[in-house]
């Protein structure tokens, strides 16, 4: 699908509007480090779906088979990607499946606040119902037109662009509808709830009253 293409910074917030520049403290890297916990998980398409429980709007759950998620309707998106270890990689570009499709095929109750993405052994990262219904969240299963390595999260990974990349986890597995905020795998471990580069909420310490719940 050819090579990548150096691109500007498309830095935007949740709703799409231009962010000039970097996030404070953070620096421009060239190419991907692979940064993540744990070992990389085997992929084993015959054993791998894609979940979607919780509070749904009809109360039941939805699946989906590899052949079947990637099936799914196919856009990209050209997007930094912010690490909280304080480096950046700009203007990349990410093609899969919009968090907003999900939201669509599994509609939530109306009474959803927040997501858990839940990933391989048991990871997870809550993020608040309006920055999984941006615009430009996507479940990534390329990058730069090729498919993603193992160890940069194939086959499925969420990019949230407009956040910390932790927020987006590697080897996603499913989503919870929550009508109650709940921390994440490293949001109780000391990252903050939240996690917007762009107001530097990197630990749980800096988090305002309402940001988060009690650790």
């Amino acid at each position: 699908m050819g090579q990548p293409v150096e691109r500007e910074s498309e830095g935007r917030d949740a709703e799409g509007a231009a962010r000039p520049g970097l996030p404070p403290g953070q620096r421009v890297q060239r190419g991907w480090p692979v940064t993540h916990y744990g070992p990389v998980p085997r992929f084993r398409p015959e054993r791998w779906e894609f979940r979607v429980f919780g509070a749904t709007a009809d109360g039941g759950k939805r699946s989906w088979t590899h052949a079947e998620f990637t099936a799914l309707p196919y856009t990209t998106v050209v997007a930094d990607l912010h690490c909280v270890t304080k480096f950046s990689m700009l203007g990349a570009e990410w093609g899969g499946v919009p968090a907003r499709t999900i939201l669509e095929l599994v509609p939530p109750a109306p009474a959803v606040t927040h997501v858990m993405v839940w990933a391989e052994y048991g990871f997870s990262s809550n993020l608040r119902l309006s920055d999984f219904a941006s615009e430009r969240t996507i479940f990534a299963t390329h990058k730069d037109g090729e498919l993603l390595t193992a160890e940069h999260g194939f086959p499925l990974r969420l990019i949230v662009p407009h956040l910390y990349a932790w927020k987006g986890p590697k080897w996603v597995r499913g989503v919870e509808y929550m009508t109650a905020d709940r921390r994440g795998f490293w949001e109780e471990r000391g990252y903050h709830n939240i996690g917007d580069p762009w107001k530097e909420q990197r630990y749980s310490y800096q988090e305002e009253p309402g940001e988060g719940p009690e650790l």
